[in-house]
């Protein structure tokens, strides 16, 4: 009887009252768990409730029984109440209370859904007798929120600790694949679905379609479609947004057509579908046709707009719209921002009735990403709550600006990080070529006990590149494997860029044969090694190859194949491939003009680079005359130096290189008054040579030396 006055009170949102029943009127456990409102999860009650409830509990001094506790985290959830969790949590914990399987995995529940996924980690590893929904749980977490290598790791050690996978276990981690992209395990684990017979499982079967369409497999993902018994209104949509996602719209509206019973999700799908595919017009269409619409009918077709750059048209149905939410403001907001129209987009971030964190984030973001830090750096310090995504854009908005000692300061100064700030600060003093304080970030991140994700790794591996640190990038290789991370595409692609310019070739052919699916990156990246180090004939041997795949060569790889006959004098073969470029609908950049003029440069054909110079559609720049002139300067051309030399004065009157070129040309034919005039003019512009640098790694640390500097020992 009590227990059923408990459950009334909790339905009509006097979550405190019924606490208080429940400190005053104990049962036993067993009695708990036989009463059937004990699985009852009470409806949301009122903050201030939560509240009322949580100084019941601490103001006195009764036993307080698993139910109730229970019911009070489930309160916290529904809530998003973190705060009040945790004092739950240390209620427990104060009170030397012996919390069974049960409270465990509420606990978890509470952390996961309020976003604390490392207080979540910390119950799960204290757990005595976790369960498969423990660790079903915490994969599934680690799937939504990442990192979803973690929930890949966990799915394993569940195995190896005895636990067997149930059928929400195994749709959780594919779930992780199909963030992953990680085919090879996706593919591993179908094998133990139907080894365990549950290949037939509605949401097994629908994670796999999902999983196989997320990497890029639609063939299979099709097959498995094809061969659930009775596919619900999910199986078609996830199949339906695999097939958009890869472009291939028609075979999408086809399945979308076939659809027994359509419902407002599926017709969401097929407009962002479309409207992911520049196919407004079709979008539209069907939004018109749509007998009911929800809110994400709506989101969807003014992201599509947005997305394409059609804000006018955004904008209208923005204002059409019959109740915008919060998503369709900050929809409208991001898409101004992160496109350039900052004044439209401060103007919408003003008139929004409710700003959410998100909605300072999306605006912040979009400052930053153009330039605008000043401006940026004003709305955080307005913020009325700052979260570690805010944190994490504003670090990144100054990485991203040059500006790394400030995004450093930011750093330093944040409440809480977790790998996203470590990997943007890391990240930030890579591209701005400070590869040594990366990789001291990088080793700070680690003694503080931060795992690194495949970002982090795709960060810190051009740190070890650029300062040819290659114990250090053999150290971190090391780290990957232990992280899981051998697989993921990105990061192999990094490790093959890495020893390649740190000069072990070997092992990045070795990285490169192994991989399951090589990407455009992956070939061009292995092209690049190959002609960096003088192997142009295995560089263009792998091209060749190349072309017999199904990838298709970008305007980089066509360079880094012009560079490997730019280095073994290969004329003929240089314009064969630039002018297969048309092939390719590849229209020449400057930097391949460059690439020729090197070409015919280093070959002795100077007249022939001239002549090339002269013709080319696009005014040359500084770099294209220099390449002409330092190949004067190798075949001691003092007329036709001169002659170039002119053209880079005016360009890049700045650069002190050009006028070293010419004095070292004027040095070769013995003309010292030449030099000295030269000198002069440099000393007039105060214009100094750059001093070369090296690097040298003793025991895992790179020190740099100059010219002439006696600073290290």
């Amino acid at each position: 009887m009590r227990w059923r006055i408990m459950s009334s009170v909790c339905e009509n949102n006097r979550l405190y009252v019924a606490t208080f029943f429940l400190h005053y009127h104990t049962v036993p456990t067993q009695a708990i768990a036989n009463t059937p409102t004990f699985n009852h999860v009470p409806t949301p009650c009122k903050l201030a409730r939560l509240n009322k409830a949580m100084h019941i509990l601490y103001a006195t001094d009764c036993d307080v029984d698993s139910c109730t506790y229970v019911s009070l985290l489930q309160a916290c959830v529904q809530k998003k109440a973190l705060a009040e969790g945790k004092l739950v949590h240390s209620h427990i914990t104060e009170n030397g209370f012996m919390a069974d399987t049960l409270l465990h995995n509420t606990l978890l529940n509470m952390y996961v859904k309020c976003g604390s996924l490392a207080d979540a980690r910390k119950v799960f590893e204290q757990m005595p007798q976790p369960n498969v929904c423990s660790w079903t749980m915490m994969i599934a977490a680690y799937a939504r929120y990442g990192p979803a290598e973690e929930g890949l790791a966990l799915f394993y050690h569940m195995q190896r600790y005895g636990f067997q996978p149930n059928h929400f276990t195994f749709s959780s981690v594919l779930s992780a694949c199909a963030h992953l992209t990680s085919l090879e395990h996706g593919v591993e684990i179908h094998q133990q679905i139907i080894i365990n017979g549950l290949q037939s499982h509605i949401s097994v079967a629908n994670a796999l379609v999902d999983m196989y369409a997320k990497c890029g497999n639609i063939e299979i993902a099709r097959d498995v479609f094809d061969k659930i018994p009775k596919p619900d209104v999910v199986s078609w949509t996830i199949l339906i947004a695999g097939y958009t996602h890869l472009g291939h719209v028609n075979d999408a509206l086809k399945l979308f057509k076939k659809m027994p019973h359509r419902d407002v999700v599926s017709c969401n799908a097929m407009i962002a579908g479309f409207a992911q595919n520049g196919l407004m017009d079709d979008a539209v269409k069907l939004f018109n046709e749509m007998p009911q619409r929800d809110v994400v009918s709506w989101n969807a077709l003014i992201a599509g707009y947005a997305q394409n750059g059609l804000f006018n048209e955004a904008l209208r149905f923005f204002m059409e719209m019959p109740q915008p939410n919060e998503v369709s403001w900050n929809t409208m907001i991001a898409g101004f921002a992160q496109n350039g129209f900052l004044d439209k987009a401060m103007n919408l971030f003003k008139e929004m009735p409710q700003r959410s964190v998100v909605s300072w984030n999306a605006i912040i973001g979009g400052l930053v990403h153009h330039g605008n830090i000043d401006e940026a750096i004003k709305l955080f310090k307005a913020m009325p709550r700052r979260t570690i995504l805010s944190w994490n854009t504003m670090i990144a908005g100054y990485a991203h600006n040059g500006l790394v000692e400030e995004a450093l300061q930011l750093f330093e100064k944040m409440p809480q990080r977790d790998v996203v700030s470590w990997t943007a600060v890391i990240a930030g003093f890579a591209r701005n070529g400070r590869g040594e304080e990366s990789l001291k970030l990088f080793q700070q991140m680690q003694l503080v006990g931060v795992e690194p994700d495949s970002k982090t790794f795709t960060s810190i591996l051009p740190a070890c590149a650029d300062v040819a640190a290659l114990e250090q990038g053999k150290e971190v290789h090391e780290n990957i494997i232990r992280s899981g991370f051998q697989t993921n595409i990105l990061v192999v692609n990094a490790l093959i860029d890495m020893y390649a310019k740190c000069g072990n070739i070997q092992r990045a052919h070795a990285l490169f044969n192994k991989m399951h699916q090589q990407d455009i990156v992956s070939w061009t990246t292995m092209i690049a090694g190959y002609a960096m180090h003088g192997f142009s004939k295995e560089a263009l041997m792998l091209f060749e190859q190349m072309k017999h795949t199904s990838v298709v060569p970008d305007h980089v790889t066509l360079l880094c194949v012009l560079a490997a006959c730019s280095h073994a004098g290969l004329v003929n073969e240089g314009y064969h491939y630039f002018h297969c470029m048309n092939e390719y609908y590849i229209t020449p950049t400057m930097d391949h003009y460059n690439c020729m003029v090197d070409l015919l440069g280093r070959a002795g054909y100077l007249d022939e680079a001239k002549d090339f110079i002269k013709k080319m559609p696009i005014a040359p720049d500084a770099t294209v005359w220099n390449s002409l002139l330092s190949a004067c300067r190798t075949y001691n051309n003092v007329e036709l130096g001169e002659y170039v030399a002119k053209h880079v004065f005016e360009l890049d009157p700045k650069d002190a290189t050009p006028y070293v070129l010419l004095s070292n040309i004027y040095a070769a034919a013995g003309r010292w008054a030449d030099i000295e005039k030269v000198r002069k003019l440099m000393n007039y512009r105060d214009l100094k040579k750059t001093p070369g640098c090296s690097w040298i790694e003793i025991n895992n640390k790179v020190h740099a030396f100059l010219i002439e500097d006696r600073s290290s020992p």
